[in-house]
């Protein structure tokens, strides 16, 4: 598609305009086409066209126009994939036509078997021969999803549910890149195209997923397709989007094909949902009879190991689809397809030991080493045991035989003890209450099933606690990057953030390309940060669990200096707005460590202690106005986006929240507001249009527009 020319906008009047200029309809339309376009060639073809920062500027601006203009938003427009609101729920919607899953056979002998109820079902006098040949592709172990097509459009998405009733899920779908807002090609489409198919996560995808999860403290994923369907049920779309899902369409539900152009076979189907814009099943075949067919499952099964998303078996399918009409569905299934289901892959080894590593975000977690065995293809000598309660339920001991399965064909996981093989020495194990980086001690919050080690110093999360530090997030100390960072760590010059406001410029010239000029800046950079910090910013900056920039701030706007924070019980700190028992319990874990209160200490010797009144942390610059330390929730459909309200919320010194209770002070309503208006009027909150809103904004001295 060749390029616009720049656009650019209209004079500003003084007299609002009545409606988009021709330029900025054909600019906008020409966006939301040339984003699809490398939208596809980026995430379906893996062959992308221009950089993500050249693809940002066009969405951008796409936005831009959008916002000035909602008409020009196509109900297929690029910017509604982003997933930046939360859902009320997710209502229910009968399918049009059932969602059958599939008669499963386990053996040659099985899949005969079940060719032979075919071919007795099959009408000969009225149908003539049965057709031999079948679709072969392999079997998804995902999500199974129906997408909704109204004249190439996309319009609605239902997970199968119990086959009859689907969730909806179309807002959650359209954050799927894979997924075509627009199908693609010249058409005719069908009038109403029901595209099935299965929602995957890839294996490499998953297994990040799952060391962010444990990272975080929080539960693993047992597999990609429990990941995949927890993360399309999500009513927050931001975490939707977030994750890497993929859509591959392998069926239809009902299809109003245009005359001229029906589609009479699975083969041909196939091709038509590639060139509509679909990923389809990898390794796809027309098997010309039963032998085939077995050889096709055959080689699956043998390449398991190596496809991207994870397999549980292989689908047959009767390749002519007037056929498989004929002979329609049993109670369960259709009579037309089968799918040859894998075993899992398993084997027994020996558990030498128990190591415990310390993440970058300080989680303690325990893996099991063992003795080096084959799992489906891979050499096993590592797996999770994920935390101290699961090896407790699954008796795992030092000495046990184990059997070890590769968690949805990635990840090693042991399942539990081979009792009968349990030697009489097999050693129970004891998880570490220190840090085996640091020696410090570690915590178990209340809830939750990881130990933590909080100390900002230790080896294992030194880095990332650093970084952090002087990050925007934290002290916002300009010029001192990343790569600067892991180069004084890794020198062993810098071991905790105290050490950044002791380098002198002779200590930096020894880093490759760090010359005179830049070792000053580098180092003036480090004092005016240190003389010109607020309390709310080094709160920030020092990296406590669940204490972000919002909760930073009203800890600085309720107590004097570090020293009064440190002494503050957890009864007095859930007492603040925004803080709960979890943040309370965080608070004081990092007060309680020793090797935390080292490091205050120096910050104070090197006087970094900033107190409220000083700096930009003074109680009489917080925020003030109707808003000021209100907890607030946004409903329904806003003019403005949802993230927009929340920002100019936070600014003037509102606290965001996500849910209805007698805590909240506001609720700001828009179009279709839903459950949590009725809620929030039996619990008395005050309601707010968007209207009474900007009026509060306007009053704290901030401007919506």
């Amino acid at each position: 598609m060749a390029p616009l020319p720049p656009f650019t906008p209209p004079q500003q009047h003084s007299l609002p305009l009545s409606g988009p200029s021709a330029a900025e309809r054909q600019r906008a339309l020409w966006l939301a086409d040339e984003l699809e376009r490398h939208n596809y060639l980026y995430h379906t073809l893996d062959a992308p066209e221009i950089s993500d920062d050249a693809y940002d500027a066009l969405f951008r601006e796409l936005v831009a126009l959008e916002e000035r203009w909602p008409e020009l938003r196509r109900p297929d427009s690029p910017t509604l994939r982003v997933g930046g609101g939360l859902l009320e729920g997710l209502d229910k919607k009968a399918h049009r036509q059932r969602m059958y899953g599939l008669e499963n056979v386990f053996s040659n002998e099985e899949w005969r078997e079940f060719a032979e109820r075919m071919r007795r079902a099959w009408d000969a006098d009225l149908n003539g021969p049965l057709p031999a040949s079948f679709w072969c592709d392999p079997k998804l172990d995902g999500l199974a999803l129906e997408i909704v097509y109204e004249d190439g459009v996309l319009r609605a998405a239902l997970t199968r549910g119990d086959g009859f009733t689907g969730e909806v899920v179309t807002a959650a779908v359209r954050t799927i890149r894979t997924v075509p807002l627009r199908l693609r090609g010249e058409g005719p489409f069908p009038a109403r195209l029901e595209v099935r198919g299965e929602v995957v996560m890839y294996k490499q995808d998953f297994a990040a997923l799952n060391a962010r999860q444990e990272e975080l403290g929080q539960k693993p994923f047992v597999n990609p397709r429990n990941a995949a369907a927890g993360t399309l049920r999500q009513l927050d779309l931001s975490v939707t989007e977030a994750r890497p899902l993929r859509f591959l369409a392998y069926s239809l539900g009902e299809a109003q094909w245009a005359p001229a152009a029906p589609c009479r076979l699975q083969s041909e189907l196939m091709v038509r949902l590639t060139g509509y814009g679909f990923l389809t099943p990898p390794q796809g075949r027309l098997c010309r009879n039963l032998e085939e067919v077995e050889a096709y499952a055959a080689w699956v099964r043998e390449e398991r190991p190596r496809f991207s998303m994870q397999i549980d078996g292989a689908v047959a399918k009767l390749d002519d689809l007037e056929a498989q009409a004929a002979l329609g569905y049993t109670a369960r299934a259709p009579r037309f397809a089968v799918a040859f289901k894998f075993p899992a892959m398993q084997a027994q080894t020996l558990l030498k030991a128990i190591e415990v590593q310390v993440g970058r975000t300080g989680v303690l977690t325990p893996v099991a080493v063992l003795e080096p065995v084959a799992v489906g293809g891979a050499l096993v000598s590592r797996a999770t045991l994920h935390n101290e309660d699961e090896i407790r339920a699954r008796d795992v001991r030092v000495g046990d035989t184990v059997l070890v399965q590769r968690a949805g064909d990635v990840i090693p996981e042991v399942l539990g003890p081979v009792l009968e093989k349990r030697p009489a020495d097999a050693v129970i194990f004891q998880f570490p209450r220190t840090c085996p980086a640091c020696g410090q001690p570690v915590y178990r919050e209340e809830g939750e099933a990881a130990w933590r080690c909080e100390n900002l110093a230790c080896p294992a999360i030194r880095l990332r606690a650093i970084t952090h530090f002087v990050s925007k997030a934290g002290l916002d100390v300009q010029g001192v990057g990343q790569k600067w960072i892991e180069q004084l760590v890794t020198s062993g010059r810098v071991q905790s953030p105290a050490d950044l406001f002791t380098l002198t410029v002779p200590d930096l010239l020894g880093f490759a390309r760090m010359g005179d000029v830049l070792a000053q800046k580098f180092v003036d950079a480090l004092a005016a940060a240190r003389q010109t910090a607020d309390l709310r910013r080094l709160i920030s900056a020092l990296g406590i669990r669940h204490v972000g920039e919002q909760t930073a701030r009203t800890l600085a706007g309720h107590f004097y200096s570090l020293d009064e924070l440190e002494n503050a019980s957890a009864a007095s700190l859930q007492a603040l707005p925004d803080v709960g028992p979890e943040v309370a319990s965080s608070i004081r874990n990092f007060f309680d460590s020793p090797a935390n209160r080292e490091t205050l200490a120096r910050f104070k010797a090197l006087g970094l202690w900033p107190q409220s009144g000083e700096g930009g942390a003074s109680v009489a610059a917080r925020p003030s106005g109707p808003l000021a330390d209100k907890r607030i929730l946004f409903t329904g459909s806003l003019r403005m986006p949802r993230d927009k309200a929340q920002k100019l919320a936070e600014a003037a010194g509102a606290i965001a929240v996500g849910s209805v209770s007698k805590k909240l002070d506001y609720l700001v309503v828009g179009e279709k507001p839903g459950s949590k208006l009725d809620k929030a009027r039996a619990l008395g909150v005050n309601v707010l249009d968007e209207a009474a809103f900007k009026e509060a904004l306007h009053q704290s001295g901030i401007e919506p527009e």
